[in-house]
């Protein structure tokens, strides 16, 4: 179920019918509304709009959130891989500077102080 409850999405047909009608038969959008039984005519003044900006693809434009493409996924494996690799290099570089500081863990035990 997509979209609230109650949200209805309307067939491309029509959004088609209801800006032809609009457009070239010149009708209101509340007349345009009851005629097709459209809930809101608000709706219907949102798809004129879209159409006169897009034309005709903007009714078959896809719905939710797009998916992400093939050439993504790799690249954010990568980035992820090479995250990875440059924390294991940090944490081996700090025990190289704390070893080289002679900080951390001392190489004297209490057998070798007696």
């Amino acid at each position: 179920m997509s979209g609230r409850k109650g949200m209805i999405h309307y067939k491309v047909e029509t959004k088609q019918e209801a800006v032809r009608l609009v457009l070239e038969e010149h009708l209101t959008y509340a007349a345009v509304a009851s005629r097709l039984e459209i809930r809101k005519s608000e709706r219907i003044e949102v798809w004129v709009r879209m159409y006169r900006e897009e034309g005709e693809a903007s009714f078959h434009k896809p719905i939710g959130r797009p998916l992400k493409s093939q050439a993504e996924e790799r690249e954010l494996e990568r980035l992820r891989m090479e995250n990875a690799l440059l924390k294991k290099f940090r944490t081996e570089l700090r025990g190289v500077r704390l070893a080289q500081r002679n900080i951390g863990r001392s190489t004297i035990t209490r057998k070798n102080m007696k």
